[in-house]
């Protein structure tokens, strides 16, 4: 088995495979798993890096790794042509690609995990102009641009224009990172702005820009109004009536600002330029707008003879092979969409997917039952089936038979959806949780909804 892609699908399949069984093999750039919900906060401290990575040869030992980036994929030879990666502390922004770099690996299964990378869009400067939020290079670099922001703005030869220019912090995206990576730089602003930086908290701003009307669209509506006037609540320093941090700001600071409806046309070197033709200058910008495919998963895909699904993922039955392959290629979490049911590009997606092949490898099905492909990639699929005297039969899978009348076919991959989670800064979340598969929603906001957010992560780091 190969597998390409250290994120949460490949994580939680290597912690459940069965090494006795198969030979396992990992390439991908990043040597460790990184804990992603926490990303927002290892941006401004409240989190170390070290404390949100897991490196994958402690995940799964007998795992074979090559740090290497996994760059073509000819599935009639079943061979995947890989780049050797080199990096200075397994920092991705200071990897460098060796002279031998190139060099193949056969396999028997491959399974793609690779991920996705931020959409821009096509919009002009987002890739020149902006910072992402998809690695630990990426809070680094974030968390340098906000201290060197501080740092300029605090020279004496700047001017107010240039203070409030330099200190303007702008986020594009109103989905889960945006909106809790303003909230934990409000947070930064609130706590350590005063220590370090008490004349220059009045002149911070913190602004959102969505394309939509409304923030956080997976949650339900009364979350995402509740998200909404909390972003916009005044200040906890200009709330602290008569104390020395409420003399820093001004009545009513509000720092956060949420532009609804507004669409980016262009990023410059200095300056945002909106649909509507507004000008905002910014300091740091942060893209949080949405996923892309990456160029590997659309060469497996053209290669494969798919027509993509929305969002250019790679085509993939209930039992999560790929569509067009023989069985041989599997995909799962942000790089592969269900022709079934297409599943939200999230880590819960990811995470149970990743479980699920593992089992069904462990079981040993026989997955390589060709795939019909009909009109607009709708795939007439056969369900692994049992190998006499081979595949292992469970209780799970006699449990499954009661609605299927036969062992003998492995069930389909089911999502359950234990709820989403959001932090909103200021000890502020939401949380919309389902601890029993298709019962009720527990709800929370506020302080409550923070206890929930906290204990969650804490229970799944």
């Amino acid at each position: 088995i190969v597998i390409l892609g250290s994120g949460w699908g490949a994580a939680t399949f290597l912690q459940y495979i069965d090494t006795d069984l198969y030979d396992v093999t990992v390439v991908s750039p990043r040597n460790y798993f990184l804990f992603t919900p926490m990303l927002p906060g290892a941006t401004v401290g409240s989190v170390e890096y070290r404390s949100i990575c897991l490196p994958i040869r402690e995940i799964c030992p007998r795992a074979n790794f090559l740090e290497a980036t996994a760059t073509y994929v000819d599935p009639a030879r079943k061979v995947v042509n890989c780049e050797t990666v080199i990096c200075d502390g397994g920092d991705e922004e200071y990897c460098e690609i060796p002279e031998d770099a190139d060099f193949d690996i056969e396999y028997d299964r491959l399974i793609v995990s690779v991920g996705a990378q931020s959409a821009t869009y096509g919009i002009p400067g987002v890739r020149e102009h902006c910072c992402f939020l998809k690695s630990v290079a990426d809070a680094r670099k974030i968390r340098s641009v906000i201290v060197n922001c501080f740092e300029r703005a605090n020279l004496p030869s700047q001017s107010i224009e240039d203070i409030e220019k330099q200190l303007a912090f702008v986020v594009i995206g109103g989905g889960p990172s945006g909106i809790e990576f303003a909230g934990e730089l409000r947070d930064f602003l609130e706590h350590e702005g005063p220590k370090y930086y008490p004349n220059l908290v009045k002149h911070v701003k913190i602004q959102i820009l969505e394309a939509t009307n409304t923030v956080l669209a997976p949650f339900d509506k009364h979350l995402q109004e509740e998200a909404i006037r909390r972003l916009q609540q005044e200040s906890s320093l200009s709330a602290k009536r008569g104390t020395k941090k409420r003399s820093l700001v001004p009545d009513n600071f509000k720092p956060e600002q949420l532009l609804l409806e507004t669409k980016v046309q262009e990023i410059t070197k200095d300056a945002i330029h909106l649909a509507d033709g507004r000008r905002l200058p910014y300091g740091l910008a942060v893209w949080a707008a949405g996923n892309g495919p990456l160029p590997l998963t659309l060469q497996i895909t053209n290669s494969l003879g798919q027509s993509s699904p929305k969002g250019g993922r790679m085509a993939i039955d209930p039992w999560l092979r790929a569509v067009g392959s023989d069985g041989s290629i599997l995909a799962l979490g942000d790089c592969a969409s269900s022709t079934d049911n297409p599943l939200p590009a999230t880590a819960q997606v990811a995470l149970q997917q990743g479980e699920f092949l593992a089992l069904l490898l462990n079981k040993q099905f026989d997955l390589s039952v060709p795939t019909v492909v009909g009109e607009a990639a709708k795939a007439t699929t056969i369900p692994p089936a049992r190998i006499p005297g081979v595949t292992k039969i469970g209780l799970s899978d006699r449990i499954a038979s009661l609605s299927t009348g036969t062992t003998d076919y492995f069930k389909p991959f089911q999502f359950f959806n234990l709820g989403i989670l959001a932090y909103l800064g200021g000890d502020s979340a939401l949380a919309q949780l389902t601890p029993v598969p298709g019962g009720p929603a527990v709800k929370g906001t506020g302080f409550l909804g923070n206890e929930i957010w906290r204990g969650v992560y804490l229970y799944k780091q």
